[in-house]
Order: C-alpha cells, then sequence, then structure tokens
C-alpha cells in the first residue's frame, strides 16, 4: 500500500467484527511501531498487548465509557518510560520529547493496521490513574494511547480537513506566500 493512500485512506474504526486477529498481524504491527522515531533514538515506548475481555472493559470504562473499546479483539495500549527520556533531556524530555516519541508510535501504529486490513481508534481520552491501576503500570511509565484493534465492522466517510492555504505561513507566523 502507497503511504500517502495509507494516510488518506486510514479511518477512525468504533466498531469491530468478531473475528480474531492472527498473532503475526500483532507482531507487524509491534515492529512498526518500534520504527518510528524518538529523541536521541531513546525509544521510550512500551507496549501493553490486552486481550482479555474483563481487563479490555475496564479499560473502556476508564476511558470515560467508551464501550467500543471493550468489543475489539485486541487493545494495545502505547505507554512511554518517562525516566528513560528524562535521563537524556531532562524534563523537556519527560514532559514533551517522550510524548512525542510515543505519539510517533502511535501513528505507526495506526497506519500499519489499516496497511493490514484492520481498523483502529487513537484513544487519548481516559483516566491516566485508573489505566495504571488496571495494568500494573509502574510510576516511571505513562500510558499515553489506548488503541483497539481489530477487523472494521464500519467504513466511515472522510472527515473534513482544512485547506493547506488556511493552515500553512512561509518564513513567520501569519504570513502567507
Amino acid at each position: 500500500m502507497d503511504v500517502f493512500d495509507a494516510i488518506k485512506g486510514r479511518r477512525s474504526i468504533r466498531a469491530f467484527q468478531e473475528k480474531e486477529i492472527p498473532e503475526e498481524f500483532i507482531e507487524k504491527i509491534l515492529d512498526a511501531a518500534r520504527w518510528a522515531p524518538s529523541a536521541g533514538n531513546i525509544q521510550p515506548w512500551e507496549f501493553i498487548i490486552v486481550k482479555d475481555k474483563e481487563l479490555k472493559m475496564r479499560l473502556a470504562e476508564a476511558a470515560y465509557g467508551q464501550y467500543f473499546i471493550a468489543e475489539a479483539p485486541v487493545v494495545i495500549v502505547v505507554c512511554t518510560n518517562i525516566r528513560k527520556s528524562s535521563s537524556r533531556y531532562g524534563i523537556r524530555g519527560e514532559t514533551l520529547y517522550s510524548i512525542q516519541d510515543a505519539a510517533a508510535a502511535t501513528q505507526n501504529i495506526l497506519l500499519s493496521v489499516h496497511a493490514l486490513g484492520l481498523g483502529a481508534c487513537w484513544i487519548g481520552a481516559f483516566s491516566e490513574e485508573r489505566v495504571i491501576s488496571i495494568l500494573n503500570i509502574p510510576k516511571y511509565v505513562r500510558p499515553v494511547a489506548i488503541i483497539p484493534i481489530g477487523y472494521p465492522a464500519e467504513k466511515p466517510t472522510p472527515p473534513h480537513k482544512r485547506k493547506l492555504d488556511e493552515i500553512t505561513f512561509f518564513e513567520k507566523y501569519g504570513l502567507k506566500k
């Protein structure tokens, strides 16, 4: 699949078929995630794979009732090890670079999921404290995204996107071509 087709064709999927995902797909998805860029090549990301129905339901509740999470065959919780990022970059590594790195890995997950004919949704609205408790995450690791993955049971239409000339400036903010 062409990268531009993947970027434009990917959709947030919130309804899944009751169909198992092959383990080799999960491995490919995780391998794509680890190839994301990271500040200083620190690679602070860590991934928790959740298939247990009860744990998925608890994650859905921690995500403020987004129960479609529990319907996905697989959920990946993308975390960042803030201790790794802050060891080289201090507070900026902890508060910014670690999040950017996890976000880059998350985007690789979403694109690889789409390339494999699966669907996913990037969930950022959740109680960090509850997710930490549910998954026994240590204090130096921060959950950044919950990604339910499965075979799509819906085909959303493309969302509206702002025009390039609305979001692009040249040389300085506010300057148009």
